[in-house]
């Protein structure tokens, strides 16, 4: 959301309501007024979240021009924003994706938008909806009125519009992506991460080695003999090493700790995470809470995982764990294990398969 809120202020757009729910009160916490990222940020809620339109409109009190609509959970930056602005009247930003089948397959004609098609099972082309917009407010009582019949997702209502609406197609260049599966998390991450050179707020003992983009927060201690190669980010609080390898690209969240001999590669680490000595972690992400014991190995590889009812090959992937889950030393975690929420992995455990939220193993 951060990402979001810095390519809108980059444009000079700096009058943001956030329509709110889930979590909310960590989200206007984080973002408070908005007054630290250049932005004047208000709230609208969403008591029950009965899709995209119905979150739209209940920030319609807010809205007495022409405005802009973009979902929180994707990284654009500040050229989708502005090809985006470009021309007047309503209009939906399209991109090109190699996964059209997952999105909301997007039909045009002369610029203008014939129909929008979501998640279709046959092969309609490969330019898609990225869920941004363009709008006039007279458009909310027309959502209105469609949502009272049934509908409340976006593009369902657009649908139903479209014999009478004039919706044009705007073609970005710009950088927008969104995760569909547990596994692009870590392609997101690489990507937000970026380039920035190196801020380090913590105290940084004689010895450490950092190399590249490499951010520290506040309060967060890196030891002796530990090697850092960017870009990495690591957050407020935590505590790294000694002797400690940390490789490209990798997150870790605040108030985590890793443990001497440890090696982290191309990988997001939440939160209040703890990670032993003598672990190895790559193309993975631990979720806030996650205990890993000594000698835990969540490596990564080939593998064939299955995600509801679907089955993927990925040539490149490690585990991802649910939070609050503890894995016990000395245990190995097949790649492409999806292990849910408050799991329990006994010691010397090998991990194969997927497991849900709430199962013990040993």
């Amino acid at each position: 959301m951060e990402h979001v809120v810095h390519s809108l202020v980059e444009n000079d757009i700096t009058d943001i309501v956030m329509v709110v729910g889930y979590k909310k009160e960590r989200i206007m916490t984080h973002f408070e007024d908005g007054s630290r990222f250049g932005a004047r940020i208000e709230y609208a809620f969403q008591e029950r979240q009965l899709g995209t339109a119905h979150a739209l409109l209940a920030a319609s009190d807010s809205i007495d021009g022409e405005f802009l609509v973009l979902a929180g959970d994707n990284i654009i930056d500040g050229k989708a924003v502005s090809d985006l602005m470009d021309g007047e009247g309503h209009a939906m930003l399209v991109t090109k994706s190699d996964i059209p089948s997952k999105y909301g397959v997007v039909m045009a004609s002369r610029g203008r938008v014939k129909s929008i098609v979501e998640k279709p099972e046959a092969d309609m082309g490969n330019v898609i909806n990225t869920g941004m917009y363009r709008f006039k407010p007279e458009i909310l009582e027309s959502m209105r009125g469609v949502t009272r019949a049934g509908e409340t997702g976006i593009t369902h209502v657009l649908q139903r519009m479209l014999p009478d609406l004039d919706l044009r197609a705007i073609q970005t260049s710009g950088r927008w992506m969104d995760a569909v599966y547990p596994w692009d998390l870590i392609g997101l991450n690489a990507m937000a991460l970026g380039s920035q050179g190196q801020k380090t707020g913590g105290t940084i003992e004689s010895g450490v080695t950092l190399k590249g983009s490499v951010e520290v927060g506040e309060g967060t201690r890196i030891r002796s003999g530990t090697y850092i190669q960017g870009p990495v980010y690591v957050g407020e609080g935590c505590d790294i090493g000694p002797d400690v390898t940390i490789f490209p690209t990798t997150r870790i969240g605040n108030g985590s700790q890793i443990d001497p001999f440890t090696f982290i590669s191309q990988s997001v680490v939440m939160d209040n995470v703890r990670i032993a000595s003598h672990v190895h972690v790559s193309h993975s992400v631990l979720d806030d809470g996650v205990r890993l014991g000594p000698g835990c190995s969540a490596s990564s590889g080939e593998a064939v995982t299955q995600v509801d009812r679907e089955m993927f090959r990925l040539d490149h992937i490690g585990s991802l764990i649910g939070e609050n889950t503890t894995v016990g030393s000395g245990s190995v975690l097949s790649p492409g294990c999806i292990v849910g929420a408050g799991c329990r992995i006994g010691p010397q455990t090998i991990v194969r398969n997927n497991l849900e939220n709430g199962s013990v193993v040993y």
